[in-house]
């Protein structure tokens, strides 16, 4: 399975092939995945049609990346963790036309049973585990989101700062130790899933 995973990486093996299936990978209708290079899917993950994931990400165990009424992008060394569901919501031409799509920054984390439905994140923010991002909401690059905060629809979280709680607040802002350590854990990331992919 790690070869598999090396051939769709580098292009060698188009997520509509059969042995892609056994990945989780597949598509929906005529839109198909497109994988970057060096990256971890693990054979337990699901994702499905018009999702790109950008080069040295990681997917984790029991992750859904649902494609299927809009679209999902997630940038270059991001990871998504065990768990966690990521899902859009489609166009309505009276009350959200376009739909909510989803769309990840580079270097981004995002935690453990982490639900994002059709958000946006920029680079650089760390997903705390068990959080929950509704439809419309747009976080902004270094933001930390604690474990277990929910971000009510529509709602904006400034540059660098801590957001808890359920609805979340804006608690501090972060010192420039915490903003390292969020590219700190998407580097951790990376590396991790190359022992894996080696």
């Amino acid at each position: 399975m790690v070869l598999v995973k090396h051939l769709i990486s580098h292009g060698f093996l188009h997520t509509n092939n059969l042995l892609s299936e056994t990945m989780g990978i597949r598509n929906y209708k005529e839109f198909s995945p497109k994988i970057g290079k060096d990256v971890f899917v693990d054979v337990s993950a699901q994702v499905i049609g018009q999702v790109e994931i950008g080069d040295n990400c990681s997917i984790w165990p029991n992750t859904t990346i649902r494609g299927d009424v809009n679209w999902i992008k997630i940038g270059a060394h991001s990871n998504v963790q065990d768990g966690s569901v990521l899902h859009v919501t489609h166009d309505h031409a009276e009350k959200h036309p376009g739909g909510y799509p989803l769309i990840i920054g580079e270097q981004v984390t995002v935690g453990h049973n982490v639900i994002l439905h059709g958000c946006t994140i920029e680079d650089n923010c760390l997903i705390g585990m068990g959080a929950i991002i509704l439809d419309g909401v747009h976080l902004e690059k270094n933001v930390f989101l604690a474990a277990g905060a929910l971000v009510s629809p529509g709602k904006r979280l400034e540059s660098g700062y801590l957001y808890v709680g359920s609805p979340a607040k804006r608690a501090r802002a972060l010192s420039d130790e915490e903003i390292d350590g969020l590219q700190y854990s998407a580097d951790h990331y990376v590396k991790l899933k190359n022992d894996y992919l080696s």
